[in-house]
Parts: C-alpha cells; sequence; structure tokens
C-alpha cells in the first residue's frame, strides 16, 4: 500500500509540475494586443490531459479568462463540415466525384453558373480547395460592409453572389490550390440539404458530436450558455465582439467551441469515432499535389505542417484559434489566442511547449 501512495504521489507531483509549466508559457504568450489565451494539450494514451487559461475575457475589462470559455472557432470549423460531407458518402447520399450541380439549389446553381461550369467541378475539388472559386472574403466590398454596418446578417446566397460580382475564377477545376470560404458555403448547403437541417444541427447529427463529449460547441445563437461563454477577439486591435456571426456562418465557418472540445474532436476523428468505415479517414488526409506548388498542404477540411520538424495535422480559424494533431508522438493540442499571433503559419505556443516534454 505504502508503494501505491508513493507512486500516486509522484505522479501527483509531476501533473502539478506540468501545469506550472504550461500556465508560465501560456502568461509568455500574453501581451498589451493579446490580453488572453486559452490551451489545451492530451496525449493519446491519456498521461498527459490538461486545459487552462490565461488573462482578461477582453481588454476593457478585469474577468479572468477560464478554460471552460467559447470562442469563435472560425475556419476550423471547415473540418468538421468536410467530416460531415464524407459522413454523408458514406451514407450514399453523393459521391465525392459528383459535380456540384446534383446538389445545389437552382437559385445557387443561377448565381453561380454565371461564372462557373457546376458540372465539371466536382465535391472533391471543392474539399480541396481545388475548385478554383474566387474567395469572396477577398471581395472589396466583404470587409468594407462589414466595418461599416458589422451588425449586418449576411445570408449565403449574398455570399455566393459577391464571389461571382467582384471576382473571377481562379482557374480551371482540379488543377491547383487556392483556399475559398466560398467552396465551405457550397458545402454547408449541401449538408442542410441532405440532412434537413441548419448547418449546426446537421453537423451534429451527422458526426454524433455529443457523444463525444462537445457540450459546447455550437452555432452562435442556438445555445444560450455557450453564447454567454464567449470571449472578446480582436484584430488588429479592433474588438470584433459586435460582428455578426453571419460573416462566415455558412461553412467558412460557424462554430464557437473550446480548446477542451477541439482536442476531443480531433482525437475522435483520428481514432475512428466520427466516420464508419475507417478508410474514410484515409480518403480525408489524401495528399494532392498539382503542377504548381500549393500554398499549403491541404487535404479536405485539414492540412499538414512541420512543427518543430515533426509531420502534424492542423486547421487553423481566422481570429485566433488553431488545433494540431501530430502522429508521431500520438499527441493532440489546441489553442486560442485573443489575437492572431504574429509572423508564423503556427501558434508559438505548441513549439514552446512541445521543446518542454
Amino acid at each position: 500500500m505504502k508503494v501505491k501512495f508513493f507512486i500516486t504521489g509522484l505522479l501527483l507531483i509531476s501533473q502539478m509540475s506540468l501545469a506550472q509549466n504550461y500556465s508560465e508559457i501560456l502568461q509568455s504568450e500574453l501581451s498589451e494586443e493579446i490580453p488572453g489565451i486559452l490551451f489545451s494539450i492530451k496525449s493519446g494514451n491519456n498521461e498527459i490531459n490538461w486545459s487552462g487559461a490565461e488573462g482578461l475575457i477582453s481588454l476593457e475589462g478585469e474577468v479572468e479568462l477560464s478554460a471552460k470559455n467559447t470562442f469563435r472557432i472560425a475556419s476550423v470549423t471547415k473540418t468538421y463540415v468536410a467530416a460531415g460531407i464524407l459522413r454523408l458518402m458514406e451514407e450514399g447520399k453523393l459521391k465525392l466525384d459528383d459535380p456540384i450541380s446534383s446538389h445545389i439549389s437552382e437559385e445557387h446553381q443561377k448565381i453561380l453558373s454565371q461564372d462557373y461550369d457546376l458540372d465539371v467541378i466536382t465535391i472533391k475539388q471543392t474539399l480541396r480547395h481545388s475548385a478554383g472559386f474566387f474567395d469572396h472574403t477577398n471581395a472589396p466590398d466583404f470587409f468594407g460592409k462589414i466595418l461599416e454596418s458589422p451588425e449586418y446578417k449576411w445570408t449565403r446566397t449574398e455570399q455566393l453572389q459577391l464571389c461571382v460580382d467582384q471576382g473571377d475564377p481562379i482557374g480551371p477545376p482540379g488543377q491547383q490550390f487556392r483556399y475559398s470560404d466560398t467552396g465551405y458555403l457550397i458545402l454547408g448547403e449541401i449538408i442542410e440539404k441532405y440532412t434537413g437541417k441548419v448547418l449546426d444541427g446537421g453537423l451534429k447529427e451527422l458526426l454524433n458530436l455529443e457523444s463525444h463529449g462537445l457540450e459546447r460547441t455550437d452555432f452562435e445563437l442556438i445555445d444560450n450558455e455557450t453564447d454567454k461563454l464567449r470571449i472578446h477577439q480582436y484584430y488588429q486591435g479592433m474588438d470584433t465582439y459586435g460582428f455578426s456571426p453571419t460573416i462566415d456562418y455558412y461553412g467558412g465557418g460557424g462554430f464557437l467551441s473550446t480548446t477542451e472540445e477541439l482536442v476531443l474532436f480531433f482525437e475522435a476523428l483520428f481514432t475512428d469515432k466520427i466516420f464508419k468505415d475507417p478508410e474514410t479517414l484515409q480518403i480525408m488526409l489524401e495528399p494532392v499535389t498539382y503542377a504548381e506548388r500549393a500554398g499549403m498542404d491541404y487535404q479536405m477540411g485539414m492540412y499538414r505542417i512541420k512543427i518543430n520538424n515533426i509531420l502534424a495535422y492542423t486547421h487553423t480559424g481566422f481570429w485566433g484559434t488553431q488545433v494540431i494533431y501530430i502522429p508521431e508522438i500520438d499527441l493532440y493540442m489546441a489553442a486560442n489566442y485573443s489575437s492572431i499571433w504574429e509572423d508564423t503559419s503556427v501558434a508559438p505556443i505548441f513549439s514552446k511547449v512541445l521543446e518542454g516534454l
């Protein structure tokens, strides 16, 4: 019994030491521009499992940040959308080589067909950002409208129209990579069509999110408790808290979540708990090459990076979110900065934590 208590005591001391180390690393990431940071880490064997936060909910207030606070994960939502489309494939509702013209509304076909041949653009190309869609978020009027009227309620149809009105096709379908929120608006519509629910409900049904412990992963305006836990997020010093969630509500973004639940979702995904067939994950992660080197090593709702010279799968979100999985060491991490970090494509906290392991 004494040996058992001694070992338990050592483990407790070790866990407390790790927690203190993580807290110190989080504090080192705070600045005048970044009032708060949330972080979670989990190993596949569960020997490491920690979530924490440092700093404040907003620049103006004095309320301390908690690991339970939620935030807009923005484009990390694309990982969920891609997984939802692959679940529809598993259910036989669609095939990845189907043209998108077979799966979207006549109204949206009419808008997009002004510039695009929807009979040759496939779902697979759209998932991989190789369909050639201009990204409507790069349209001159998009951020102009947001800054002029932050509370303005966008529709998916308006954003698709913006794609056509203010941008040209990037190139032939399947021939190049160009990141585009517009493509994921289309994928979001497809999920809504076949589930008969708004995107929040459609994704929860297809991915069975609550069964994996994702109780605070909701589209904004769906769950009042999740909304109340939302932090302030900043862009170039501007508080975006009052920006309408509809700016990226339809597939390019939309979810609120916590770092702990981002880790839980990635773990469920990479341990074959999301898809019915393990082969589906391999389809999702299949490498893609183009004649001209792509700016990102993007697959379907996920892309590959090197962090401390180790391969990882990841996705980032515009406001300062990133989640990663490192297969070589079976480790999951997620972070949210109150304002996007600078000068690197990878959140700095990840490298700092890895160096301390």
